[in-house]
């Protein structure tokens, strides 16, 4: 099979818990991607979607991406990247512009320029934006639009959510991809990605939210009438599960994870309160028995906090029980036993793990909801290949645009050279 670079995406999720990297190919003739690499290794020096070291980080990222690199047999050159971390933020915009041609009809550049008056907004000196996200249009008395290319009109309005970023955090992850020696091709903010490989178009339409329990942070992203309606990052994670069962079973972190991984539930009175977890049968340097029960119950306290937090963010936008597609949970924290179910309990909505589609290749290695980011990452660089061949941005639903007062992708890869050998 051919190896052209042209025809090679490859998706990185930077996680707190682990780096998980896809090399894709897109054959001619295929609608879906084919996967031919996959590469996962825990993650080192993340805290809450944030870097701490970025040496250690680059060091987990290159690992990942070679044990991907093997599997391939390719070498990888440039790559989409998620972005995350608490310090995301998210603000509503509109932008308004006359229309440029006489005739009034709307072309490309009347939408870049509208896309561009929704940026202008306030920001701190150290926040820039990351995605522009283009909810509706109006033209004129028309609203509620999709795409108003080739409509004709006075006046063209746009209804955007702007997502933002940290300057630091955008430059400390572009600093640990080129200290690797990949280009980023791209920034999406993870829920966004996540949502692009798990969710219906049906789905979007009815009204759904996406949750992704990673392991420091739980982002969710709601969608409606096929459009982007809020998105959020909460500060808790599975990987605070994980410290909870340590603390409370007084065992070390590597034996807390396996014993939530091996015998957790989110649903205590799912589990006999008889049934012991013999520790030495995990690790031989721990002794005792300790009750399965008791472990359920450290694992439905925290579940029911970060449930409480998003059925916050729902009741914060008047989508609290209203969602008729439901909750879709993805990421390392929705394999837990139960999860889905205590999620239908607490959000009083469906509630179902997510797992990816819309691939072809390597299947088995990537059938999980964990995978979620690192899929949706490909899926999202494939679109803009097709959709968007030269950046444009406002025609899809998402386009990475960076803001005039922050620092582009552009800046950063020069500013980044000197720091290479």
């Amino acid at each position: 099979m051919s190896r052209d670079n042209n025809s090679i995406i490859v998706g990185i999720d930077v996680g707190s818990s682990n780096v998980r990297t896809i090399i894709a190919q897109q054959i001619r003739g295929e609608e879906q991607p084919r996967i031919i690499g996959v590469g996962s290794v825990p993650s080192v020096g993340m805290r809450r979607g944030a870097i701490i070291d970025m040496d250690d980080v680059a060091k987990t990222i290159n690992e990942s991406v070679e044990s991907a690199q093997r599997m391939a047999g390719i070498n990888v050159k440039k790559a989409i990247i998620n972005i995350g971390g608490c310090d995301i933020g998210f603000q509503n915009s509109k932008g308004v512009i006359a229309i440029g041609r006489a005739d009034g009809e709307v072309v490309e550049d009347d939408i870049n320029r509208v896309i561009s008056e929704a940026q202008v907004i306030p920001l701190p000196m150290n926040k820039e934006i990351v995605h522009v996200v283009a909810r509706k249009y109006r033209l004129d008395d028309q609203d509620n639009l999709k795409n108003p290319l080739g409509m004709k009109g006075v006046r063209l309005e746009v209804d955007a959510l702007i997502i933002e970023s940290s300057t630091t955090h955008v430059k400390n992850i572009s600093k640990c991809l080129y200290q690797t020696g990949i280009e980023i091709d791209d920034l999406v903010l993870e829920p966004l990605a996540a949502a692009k490989a798990v969710l219906s178009k049906k789905q979007k339409e009815l009204g759904v939210v996406l949750i992704n329990i990673g392991g420091g942070t739980t982002s969710l992203a709601v969608y409606e009438e096929g459009d982007l309606m809020h998105a959020a990052v909460l500060p808790v994670g599975a990987g605070h599960i994980t410290n909870d069962i340590a603390i409370g079973l007084r065992t070390s972190i590597d034996v807390a994870e396996k014993i939530k991984l091996e015998y957790g539930s989110a649903i205590a009175r799912e589990v006999n309160k008889k049934e012991g977890i013999d520790l030495a049968q995990i690790d031989s340097q721990e002794e005792g028995v300790v009750s399965r029960h008791h472990v359920a119950e450290i694992i439905e306290a925290r579940l029911e906090e970060i449930f409480s937090l998003v059925q916050k963010e729902l009741s914060s936008i008047g989508k609290a029980r209203l969602l008729p597609a439901g909750a879709v949970l993805v990421g390392g924290g929705a394999k837990m036993m139960h999860v889905a179910d205590l999620a239908k309990e607490i959000l009083g909505l469906p509630a179902q793990a997510g797992f990816p589609s819309g691939f072809g290749g390597i299947l088995d290695k990537v059938d999980d909801p964990s995978f979620s980011t690192a899929l949706g990452l490909v899926l999202w660089s494939q679109e803009q290949r097709e959709f968007q061949p030269d950046g444009l941005f406002g025609l899809k639903t998402f386009g990475f645009l960076p803001h005039g007062n922050g620092e582009t992708i552009n800046k950063i890869k020069g500013l980044f050279k000197k720091f290479l050998p």
